[in-house]
């Protein structure tokens, strides 16, 4: 490993065995409650270790490319860099970043759809080869200015159970893989393999075995036109869940031995995101206004009024949004619901509040309807499963600030890497001890990941 770990400015703390992260987040809320009361996210770097054991377990031989815009924070990008894990960029700036911990070109693969001439023609610089195209007027822009270029044929998965707005997604049809399989002929490009995408809310996996099966037909047109294929990649969509995870492999390990066995020297690849990440972070914000609103105005439409008209019903602002940390919930549900932190009695009476980012703009809303206990302002909440989607580039917005990041693992996940010998001298700079009696207060200890 070589690059911006030895110069970036960030720790990841050794936890000791009586120290937990519920201890981590406690003492960042004291410490913040009285210098600042910013948000800040905690890190597990450790679970990121976890779930490639998991994957190693279940889904190899499979080869993981992380997709570098789900979450590209150092410390991230470190661990996954030095476990052997393959990348999936998306921009120059993405390869770039990827490039300065080292990694191959062989293990990078340039993922857009719509490729930027200049950005070809970084990656051609760079030796990125790789990379995936799903229609003629994109296969002439790579020949031009990406001669060496392999190109993974983007091919449309159909999926009739899931959302409509699933169907605006990039790929193109067996029937046209033959007119851009005579355009590369023509034009002298490479193509090497497939590349499918299976969304994480599709419900139905049966979706995995139509696009196994398409994938094999454009294997077998290649033959025709002298394409030597070697690699599948079945894409992303992959949640997280064990569950999900075992579901999947259940259902195209059978397919994958029968249409790409290991004989056929075919390398199978995916492009699992928030499956490393989502779940290694948690966000904790504070709420820095608060106001009394009119019941009928907080329930969704259609929703029946059922409530005692006594009760108030609170709105809460806090020190983070859609702007920053929350992005991903102007295209999806938020996956999280949130925790108080402080405690309170379990008798405690609830009441229907809403959560409001900090711009005052009418689309910064972070949750329209959820039961809480009376909050004040300054007071903290707590939400789990944000490391997938809100830690990649930094917003513009007003005077938006990405929040810190405190990294952390546990002895045992160091272990486990060491054990495994992929260790770098250059991780281990990074380490410090947390004892059970955890303090945090040296400033230099933690910083951002920006």
């Amino acid at each position: 490993m070589k690059g911006f770990l030895e110069d970036a400015n960030y720790s990841i703390g050794l936890l000791d065995e009586g120290a937990t992260l519920a201890d981590v987040i406690d003492n960042c809320i004291y410490e913040h409650t009285h210098t600042g009361k910013k948000a800040f996210y905690v890190g597990d770097l450790g679970k990121l270790v976890r779930n490639n054991i998991q994957w190693q377990n279940v889904m190899a031989p499979i080869k993981p490319f992380y997709p570098v815009r789900c979450n590209s924070t150092p410390g991230v990008l470190e661990i996954l860099g030095t476990l052997g894990i393959g990348f999936a960029c998306s921009s120059k700036s993405e390869m770039a970043l990827v490039q300065d911990l080292g990694i191959s070109p062989e293990n990078i693969i340039y993922t857009n759809p719509c490729k930027q001439a200049s950005q070809l023609k970084y990656a051609a610089k760079a030796g990125i080869n790789i990379m995936t195209c799903d229609n003629d007027i994109e296969l002439k822009k790579i020949s031009r200015n990406h001669p060496n270029a392999k190109l993974l044929l983007h091919i449309a998965t159909e999926d009739i159970s899931a959302d409509e707005e699933m169907n605006m997604k990039f790929g193109t049809t067996l029937k046209n893989c033959r007119h851009l399989m005579e355009c590369a002929k023509e034009l002298g490009v490479q193509i090497v393999g497939v590349k499918f995408h299976v969304s994480g809310s599709c419900k139905d996996l049966q979706t995995y075995i139509h696009a196994i099966s398409d994938a094999r037909c454009v294997f077998d047109m290649a033959e025709e036109f002298g394409f030597k294929m070697n690699m599948l990649d079945i894409g992303g969509g992959f949640t997280g869940s064990e569950l999900q995870l075992e579901e999947v492999n259940h259902v195209i390990r059978p397919l994958l031995d029968v249409y790409f066995p290991k004989e056929s020297g075919v390398n199978v690849i995916a492009e699992p995101g928030c499956y490393y990440v989502s779940s290694a972070f948690t966000l904790a914000v504070n709420i820095i206004a608060k106001k009394t609103v009119e019941y009928d105005k907080l329930l969704p439409s259609g929703v029946e009024q059922t409530r005692n008209d006594d009760e108030p019903v609170f709105t809460y602002y806090i020190n983070d949004g859609v702007y920053g940390s929350f992005a991903s919930k102007l295209s999806e549900k938020l996956n999280t619901i949130p925790e108080v932190h402080k405690k309170y009695k379990d008798d405690e009476p609830l009441f229907a509040s809403s959560l409001w980012g900090p711009s005052c703009d009418e689309l910064d809303q972070i949750v329209e309807n959820c039961l809480l206990p009376e909050l004040s302002v300054g007071d903290w909440l707590i939400f789990d499963n944000m490391g997938s989607g809100t830690l990649g580039e930094q917003s513009t917005f007003n005077d938006y600030q990405r929040p810190l990041i405190y990294y952390m693992m546990s002895f045992s996940d160091w272990d486990d890497m060491q054990d495994a010998g992929i260790a770098s001298d250059t991780l281990m700079k990074n380490f410090f001890f947390v004892p059970s009696c955890i303090q945090l207060s040296p400033e230099d200890r933690f910083s951002t990941a920006a």
